[in-house]
């Protein structure tokens, strides 16, 4: 991509890799699963342009980012402080925070765990944790969307599976659960497929879903009171891996302003489905 800078900062004891773009006040960008940086190519020259220092992450165990060994080192809590030491590494005392998928889990501990260094929030497609777990007990539709997360446990099964045609993978993830099949043009997959295909760089990834499986049903991590943080979450109602029903309760666990948008015919991939909706919602939001 034209104008992006890459960098790296080692924080709580990896090394991130990261973009940036812009000059401002900053943004921090977190992805998903199975994504990298480059998820967010739509949003990072739009933000730029609209005054923000854009950092759009490598999430620790993903693309050029440290991979550290073991399911441990993939904890909820591990993962939020990350960002947090970055967000202080690069010099700054708050952040304006998106997270999708993923990203946005992270986005959500954060929250939970440090919410001094939010500016504003805005997740997409990821319910609060808390929430999630309710519904994989009580939600038989979403357990069974969630069969993923249970087949991921297996150890080696998820490496397996992917490594045999890593490219076939992320033609059936994005094209076949999206809206927006251009996004997905064989030469983006591509990138995705360089990313994955690096040593240990389906494990890293998989290793979320281990560690949060193992950790979630403890009390640990979940929010003791109202979220202190101002919040805007987007939601793509054709969610194939997360219900709608999902999002109805968000609202009673907040503290602070709390914003909801959905978006029709939008895919999990809400931020490359629909890029010109979801760029105009950031922008709005930060600038309130």
């Amino acid at each position: 991509m034209i104008g992006i800078k890459h960098e790296f900062a080692t924080v709580n004891g990896v090394k991130l890799h990261y973009v940036t773009q812009g000059e401002g006040k900053p943004v921090v960008l977190m992805h998903g699963f199975p994504e990298f940086w480059y998820s967010w190519r739509q949003q990072i020259p739009v933000l730029a342009a609209a005054g923000y220092k854009v950092i759009a992450v490598d999430m620790r165990g993903y693309n050029e980012s440290d991979k550290p060994h073991g399911v441990k080192h993939y904890t909820a809590d591990t993962l939020a402080l990350d960002i947090k030491e970055l967000i202080q590494h690069l010099g700054y005392q708050k952040a304006y925070v998106v997270g999708h998928d993923w990203g946005g889990a992270i986005a959500w501990q954060l929250a939970i765990n440090h919410p001094e260094v939010i500016e504003k929030l805005a997740v997409l497609n990821c319910p609060l944790p808390a929430i999630l777990q309710k519904h994989l007990l009580t939600n038989f539709k979403q357990l069974r969307r969630s069969w993923y997360m249970f087949m991921f446990q297996v150890p080696g099964l998820a490496e397996w599976t992917m490594k045999r045609d890593l490219l076939t993978f992320f033609k059936r993830a994005f094209r076949g659960w999206s809206h927006n099949k251009a996004a997905f043009p064989d030469e983006v997959l591509q990138k995705y497929v360089v990313a994955f295909d690096r040593p240990y760089g389906i494990t890293g990834p998989v290793n979320y879903y281990r560690a949060a499986l193992r950790g979630m049903f403890s009390s640990k991590g979940k929010p003791k009171g109202p979220i202190m943080v101002d919040t805007l979450l987007i939601w793509g109602e054709d969610d194939k891996a997360l219900g709608k029903e999902l999002t109805f309760d968000t609202h009673k666990y907040m503290g602070k302003t709390f914003e909801l948008k959905y978006i029709k015919d939008s895919s999990h991939w809400v931020q490359q489905d629909a890029p010109e909706l979801v760029n105009g919602y950031l922008v709005e939001w930060f600038g309130k």
